[in-house]
């Protein structure tokens, strides 16, 4: 599922879309990826001379990936919350990022979800995210 899905499924556009794509999505978890290069507009500031892959966006594209599985007809899934964060590598282009997301808990319209972002296999952030369902 490529781009379009992810256009579809979520109200972000360029350039604050950080999902290329979805590899894989069930009813409590999903797959999903960004390609990540050196033309990307945000190696034009961080860091020149020595690209990497700003956290935030990290972070922000696993909420993405979150918010792809979570959003139902009427609804949108806001970012409410972030634990647990840890960045453990650096991310450097050219990449490809991909994200992993499962539902952990669902309690008054809050939803609690484990995140992983990996290259290659190897995980290079985590996090656990609440997202709350806005009708």
């Amino acid at each position: 599922m490529e781009r379009d899905f992810v256009l579809d499924r979520l109200p972000h556009r360029p350039p604050f879309l950080f999902v290329d794509g979805v590899i894989s999505i069930g009813e409590s978890e999903i797959s999903a990826y960004r390609n990540i290069e050196l033309a990307d507009e945000v190696f034009k500031g961080h860091f020149p001379g020595y690209p990497i892959y700003p956290g935030v966006l990290i972070i922000e594209g696993m909420a993405q990936t979150a918010g792809i599985l979570l959003l139902t007809p009427g609804s949108t899934p806001l970012f409410a919350g972030i634990e647990k964060a840890r960045f453990r590598s650096q991310v450097r282009p050219p990449c490809r990022l991909h994200y992993s997301v499962r539902v952990i808990q669902e309690k008054l319209g809050v939803v609690k979800v484990s995140a992983k972002a990996l290259v290659e296999e190897k995980t290079v952030a985590s996090a656990v995210l609440l997202l709350a369902r806005l009708k």
